[in-house]
């Protein structure tokens, strides 16, 4: 058995719409949203433990023990499967935190995938979904490894190719709390649900994005920056914000504008997930 795996892809994700459609008697939101796949992302890497251990090789800064989702991943895939193995995970960040990216679910689905196949388990790919629903509504679309149409509380996929443009992404350096934004009484919770065959690119808008603007300036004045070339958006729930173009040139030139306050990158759109042949 190969005891280790090196240079896994976690890639982020840009939600290029994000429709909320009603809220549940159980608290949660249904929504609408169109995920892409960027080609940036973190890096991870895993060394099989004979033990049963399971540890991040070095501690996440800010993320205790408990609220690391790769570690809550690797257990529950361990307690599920009755497996004796565990692993030693090393995580090399690029994704921001709190920035809607999807840093950490994308981390934990790709925990799930590489153990799946680092522990020889052979679940499917509708086992590891079902299992990393259970750690967060994101989980499933990068298990699914395409990108997607999603409905229900994320969960609910139909597979869609995008065009794969040039993205420009920003984060004005704060971290936003998913769950403060969905509680707040100003979110819009009605949006009229949409068919897929309704939607092109730059449709829809990001309903949770005006709450945002009002409770943090910084991302309503990063949105007015990136407008100059083009139609800004958020992604999901904050704090980063993309702008598309269709020539990587162009976003560069961006790029190279931009205040210093401000972090980014480029990165293209990627319907297909780096993992997606390994389940």
């Amino acid at each position: 058995m190969s005891a280790h795996f090196e240079e896994v892809s976690a890639p982020a994700k840009l939600n290029l719409f994000l429709h909320v459609t009603s809220r549940r008697p159980d608290g949660y939101h249904t929504l609408q949203t169109l995920f892409t796949f960027l080609d940036y992302g973190d890096t991870l890497d895993f060394n099989l433990t004979e033990t049963g251990e399971i540890r991040q090789r070095h501690p996440l800064c800010g993320i205790g023990p408990d609220e690391d989702l790769c570690i809550k991943a690797a257990r529950a895939l361990q307690q599920a499967s009755g497996v004796g193995y565990g692993a030693v995970i090393g995580i090399r960040k690029k994704i921001p935190l709190g920035g809607g990216l999807g840093g950490g679910s994308s981390d934990a689905a790709t925990t799930l995938l590489a153990l799946n196949r680092l522990w020889r388990l052979g679940w499917t790919r509708q086992q590891l979904a079902g299992l990393g629903l259970t750690l967060g509504a994101d989980l499933p679309v990068f298990i699914g490894g395409h990108a997607a149409f999603a409905e229900g509380i994320g969960e609910q996929l139909t597979p869609v190719t995008v065009p794969e443009c040039w993205y420009l992404v920003a984060h004005p350096g704060i971290a936003i709390p998913t769950r403060e934004i969905f509680e707040d009484p100003d979110l819009t919770r009605d949006s009229i649900p949409v068919k897929m065959c309704d939607f092109s690119v730059g449709f829809g808008r990001n309903d949770l994005q005006s709450v945002v603007m009002r409770r943090y300036p910084a991302v309503a004045r990063l949105l007015e920056w990136l407008g100059r070339w083009g139609e800004a958006r958020m992604t999901g729930s904050g704090a980063c914000c993309f702008v598309p173009f269709g020539e990587a040139s162009k976003a560069e030139s961006a790029l190279l504008q931009m205040p210093p306050e401000y972090k980014g990158f480029i990165a293209r759109g990627m319907n297909q997930h780096p993992l997606r042949d390994w389940v």
